[in-house]
């Protein structure tokens, strides 16, 4: 059905929603009660970006026909046709994502038209931004990352000017992925895509005490997103609950032809679905391995250890099985190697990124402003990113990274990443086998949140291990530190195990409820 354009949004006389606690299922319970429509619901979406958006630099990009397409579902509905579970969901993609009207910037005033760049419009979708639409999602619009989504940490640099941490104000929001989940936790909208190559939906979920889905690398088409490495890259659902969360991953998880590395997840769908396992008693008689110097050789703050050991007490609670420090002695932990200067990330897996951008440019179609890495490096040259002073210097230190930005057209070697990650998942497959684990449990961070402004990193626990090795990850909200800081657990599991580890969280979150609607604030 043709999109109504008959009569121009307005937004004066708004239906006030609860749009702090809404979830799909309250969503759909809604749509099919009658108590509202998807244009009704959308309008309130977009009342509340008008209101808190100002202040929170969530959303960057508006998309002026989501009220069109709200209704344009909803006349399908009273037509009586089949709809999915997100049809009429208001929903928000990342920019780096590519979709049909918009330019992706990357946080980057250098390929942003309006702050004296050039504007990359892609000639089609994304196939994550294609799924969604499929499904029936209102995207509202694009969210703030960092400059090529190059820190875990905040948006700071971006052309667009900082995100705020919705849920802790004076501390870093979490990053690449902060717009996405900033615009998630004010309510803005009901779901959001993020995507990680290096911490990028664990972080800013964890940081803005919300749910984030890091999928396996492989089970969802990364095509038609500007990339970081296309051997780490992965896009995954940022939500305030895990049901939802689980219900997102349903529709963007699946083969595309775009991006042959999903024939892996070919079969590894749960036939039923991402909720087909969520239940109140789904920890009872699970493994799970305790975070500990076996896996990484870095120890939790006294704070982050009391609060950690409180929530090993609610896991056991309901039945859990904890194990203390299943890698130790393994030599797992002395895998993992800093990247020069960072002081805390590993970049191994990041060589192919001059390829990776050739052919995601090759994408955009032959009208793009940009067509090839060669003519990127020639548009961006001012504010070179591999330059001494650029956001990707680092990459400069990786040993077969050179060959790589000298040939951007050839496919790269990556032999020492590939050893690299062969190691760690035969390590995880031995250590899961002998203890009969089913799942770790982490804390997301190591320590409370830094301040803004301060220069600091956040200092996670699994970003380069499970981001190399392309294992799975689910993160939800699980307390607070006296500050306020949130904290959060991540279940990490062995390859494909997404829907065991979305059980497992999903009865933790139903046990504990730790998550508190945060207090909004408006620009003066």
């Amino acid at each position: 059905m043709s999109i109504d354009k008959s009569s121009a949004p307005e937004l004066a006389g708004v239906r006030q929603f609860d749009l702090s606690t809404l979830t799909v299922e309250k969503v759909q319970e809604g749509f099919r009660s009658g108590a509202f429509n998807s244009e009704t619901l959308v309008r309130a979406c977009l009342a509340q970006i008008e209101k808190y958006n100002g202040y929170y630099n969530a959303i960057i990009f508006m998309n002026d026909e989501a009220i069109y397409v709200a209704r344009s579902i909803d006349q399908r509905r009273l037509a009586g046709e089949a709809l999915g579970p997100l049809a009429g969901v208001p929903v928000v993609v990342k920019d780096p994502m590519d979709m049909v009207g918009f330019p992706t910037t990357a946080g980057w005033a250098l390929l942003h038209s309006k702050t004296g760049g050039v504007d990359l419009m892609p000639e089609r979708d994304s196939p994550v931004v294609a799924r969604m639409r499929a499904a029936g999602a209102v995207i509202l619009g694009k969210t703030n990352v960092p400059i090529l989504s190059a820190t875990g940490t905040h948006a700071d640099n971006s052309w667009a000017g900082p995100t705020l941490n919705v849920a802790k104000l004076d501390s870093v929001p979490g990053g690449s992925s902060a717009g996405t989940a900033a615009a998630v936790a004010t309510g803005m909208a009901v779901l959001g895509l993020a995507e990680e190559t290096g911490g990028s939906i664990q972080n800013p979920a964890a940081a803005q005490d919300l749910v984030g889905i890091k999928p396996t690398i492989g089970l969802v088409p990364n095509a038609g997103v500007m990339p970081l490495s296309g051997n780490r890259d992965v896009v995954g659902p940022i939500a305030r609950c895990v049901r939802d969360a689980a219900l997102c991953l349903d529709i963007l998880s699946g083969y595309s032809a775009e991006d042959p590395k999903t024939l892996a997840g070919v079969g590894r769908k749960p036939a039923l679905g991402y909720t087909s396992k969520l239940k109140a008693d789904g920890l009872k008689g699970i493994r799970l391995g305790l975070y500990g110097p076996g896996w990484r050789n870095q120890p939790l703050s006294a704070e982050t250890m009391r609060i950690y050991d409180r929530a090993a007490r609610e896991l056991e609670a309901q039945g859990a099985v904890l194990i203390e420090d299943p890698f130790a002695g393994t030599g797992f932990a002395d895998l993992r190697q800093t990247t020069l200067p960072l002081p805390n990330f590993d970049a191994r897996g990041m060589e192919s990124v001059p390829y990776d951008l050739q052919k995601y440019l090759e994408r955009l179609g032959p009208k793009a402003a940009i067509k090839s890495f060669k003519e990127f490096a020639e548009a961006t040259a001012s504010e070179a990113c591999f330059g001494p002073h650029g956001v990707l210097s680092f990459m400069n230190t990786l040993p077969q990274f050179r060959a790589c930005l000298q040939s951007p057209t050839t496919p790269p070697d990556l032999s020492d990443f590939i050893s690299l990650k062969d190691s760690y998942l035969r390590i995880v497959d031995e250590v899961f086998n002998q203890k009969g684990l089913d799942a770790l449990v982490f804390p997301q961070i190591r320590e409370e949140l830094p301040l803004i402004n301060l220069g600091e990193t956040i200092q996670e626990t699994t970003v380069g291990e499970i981001n190399i090795a392309g294992m799975p990850g689910v993160v939800v909200p699980a307390g607070y530190y006296e500050s306020g800081c949130p904290f959060s657990l991540i279940f990490v599991g062995k390859l494909w195990s997404e829907v065991d580890l979305l059980s497992y969280a999903y009865a933790y979150e139903a046990a504990t409820q730790h998550r508190k609607i945060p207090l909004l604030h408006q620009a003066n």
